[in-house]
């Protein structure tokens, strides 16, 4: 199809050339145009005339000068279309030129083309070969890997079955060196049963006049020890009753010290009056470690002083305690009595 291509354009544009060459020179050529005929001066056959030379003269000239205007007219005609029949022949030659040259590019694109197409087929052939020839390799290659996986399991089973006899081998060996073994032990073990007890019966007999001797002589300590720690803790008894004696007493009189400085608080804040005189109300009292009044309760007595020492109680807010944590604790609930004095 390309090369028709390139032969169908080249061939339009010469009839086309040539199509406008026909229509110039048709257009240029006048075959109507004829010589103007040569106007001729007939006399009067009758009667002649008198005329100027000079303008017959003139005339002629005229004629003469027409005639060669027409001359030359029909000569520039006839170099005209020689130029253009010349112009045309030209481009006809041009055109065969074109033609021609296109037709040998045309011929020279078959050959390339054909040997492209050559060279191509030689390429597939070529490949076709190669392919062959690689399919062989492979081939080749998978018979040779299948030789040496081959190989390689009748390798791998013979040093199996070698091991596996050797394994036999290494057990019966063993085997035979664990009843040596055996034998050997049970003959020492049985001399080694008789010599341990031999010598666990002498060394029982050693550790139980040991522990005799000893336990004689822990008994002696330990009563030495009980009788020693026996007198040490009746003199500590001793100490410590004394100290808690004197401790006791110390204490004691620290609260009933505390006691009174109570007592003399609620008796500065008691409201009293005549029909309370020789009469008593005993308040129990729960105090802070600072003195401060928990709680306070009559426990029985007149009702107008039980009345009076609460009213005094709530009144002093706080009453005097020991600053001694085990004075406080002996004194931090208290019953008291409250007698109102005139």
């Amino acid at each position: 199809m390309a090369d028709k291509s390139d032969v169908t354009l080249p061939l339009s544009i010469s009839a086309g050339i040539h199509i406008g060459v026909i229509i110039i020179l048709a257009l240029g050529i006048d075959f109507s145009h004829k010589p103007e005929p040569m106007q001729q001066v007939s006399a009067p056959a009758v009667k002649a005339v008198m005329v100027d030379q000079q303008k017959v003269a003139n005339q002629v000239e005229k004629l003469k000068q027409e005639k060669r205007d027409a001359e030359r007219r029909e000569q520039e005609r006839q170099a005209e279309l020689e130029r253009k029949a010349q112009e045309a022949k030209q481009a006809r030659e041009r055109e065969q030129a074109q033609i021609k040259q296109l037709e040998q590019e045309r011929k020279q694109q078959e050959i390339e083309t054909q040997k492209a197409n050559e060279a191509t087929k030689l390429a597939q052939v070529k490949q076709q070969q190669e392919k062959e020839k690689a399919v062989k390799a492979e081939a080749d290659r998978k018979l040779k890997e299948q030789e040496r996986k081959v190989a390689e399991d009748a390798a791998q089973k013979a040093a199996e079955k070698r091991k596996v006899e050797e394994a036999a081998a290494a057990k019966a060996e063993s085997d035979r060196k664990l009843k040596e073994a055996e034998a050997k032990a049970k003959a020492e073990k049985a001399k080694a049963d008789a010599d341990a007890k031999a010598e666990a019966k002498a060394k029982a007999k050693a550790d139980a006049k040991a522990k005799a001797d000893a336990k004689a002589k822990a008994d002696a300590e330990a009563k030495a020890r009980a009788q020693q720690e026996q007198e040490m803790a009746d003199a500590l008894a001793a100490e410590q009753a004394a100290l808690s004696q004197t401790m006791n007493k110390q204490m004691q009189s620290e609260v009933g010290k505390y006691q009174a400085m109570i007592k003399s608080t609620i008796q500065r804040n008691l409201v009293v009056d005549e029909s309370m005189r020789g009469k008593t109300c005993t308040v129990s009292v729960r105090l802070a470690n600072d003195g401060f009044v928990i709680s306070s309760q009559t426990k029985g007595g007149d009702p107008n002083v039980c009345r009076a020492a609460k009213a005094a109680i709530l009144k002093a807010g706080k009453l005097p305690v020991s600053p001694d944590p085990a004075v406080y604790n002996l004194m931090k609930e208290i019953n008291l009595i409250v007698e109102p004095t005139f």
